[in-house]
């Protein structure tokens, strides 16, 4: 048993603070504007100019409009606003950013960071990625704990270095997978902490489904 993709991002909306502004990304990160605890403020930003994101539409209430970075459906705020792109970034690289959440292909037990080039495969693009990592405060990915092929092949994404192109070098604090959760002393040279298990899930499976080290420092699961 592990925990499902709406249970990952319900953990990783723990990390949210009152006050902060959050920038979520594309995949399961974008479902923790769905956990937001009640009575506290967050305000959602998005690269193409958007400030103030609420949940997402429910079926038949989508404005084709009204889309995130990722060109998903969105809903407003009354307290929504909007602006360019090139504000946005601004924001960003500004350090005025509390949070990202992130999906990733690979992360490193040094807080590198890869999520957006598999080399020999036609991709969209970077997006915010390279400027989200260099410019928030604290870097957070959400991700399954290993990629799983048609062909049933199993490749670990929690390794000693990564193998695929980098979005950005020692950057990620935190690690939510459908097992457990990481902590990562991204400016230190210690290894991983493993702080939380998912129902169902023992340190020997972490150990048998990750390459990079990490000691254990477990809390009761949530």
């Amino acid at each position: 048993m592990a925990w499902t993709r709406d249970e990952m991002a319900a953990r990783a909306a723990r990390e949210l603070r009152d006050g902060f502004y959050v920038n979520l990304g594309i995949g399961i990160p974008t479902l923790v504007s769905n956990y937001i605890p009640a009575g506290m403020k967050v305000s959602l930003q998005s690269e193409n100019g958007m400030l103030g994101m609420g949940p997402f539409p429910y079926e038949g209430e989508e404005d084709p409009d009204l889309i995130n970075a990722g060109k998903q459906t969105i809903t407003e705020l009354p307290t929504t606003s909007y602006f360019s792109s090139a504000d946005s970034f601004a924001m960003i690289r500004g350090g005025h950013i509390d949070l990202s959440i992130l999906g990733a292909m690979q992360v490193a037990e040094n807080g590198d960071l890869a999520n957006w080039m598999i080399p020999g495969k036609m991709v969209k693009g970077m997006g915010g990625a390279m400027d989200l990592v260099a410019g928030v405060k604290k870097v957070v990915v959400v991700m399954d704990h290993v990629a799983r092929a048609k062909d049933g092949t199993v490749e670990k994404k929690l390794l000693h270095r990564c193998n695929l192109p980098l979005t950005g070098a020692r950057v990620v604090d935190m690690v939510v997978t459908d097992m457990g959760v990481f902590v990562i002393d991204k400016h230190g040279s210690g290894p991983m902490k493993l702080i939380e298990l998912a129902p169902g899930v023992t340190v020997d499976d972490i150990r048998a489904n990750t390459e990079a080290s990490f000691v254990e420092a477990l809390k009761a699961a949530a």
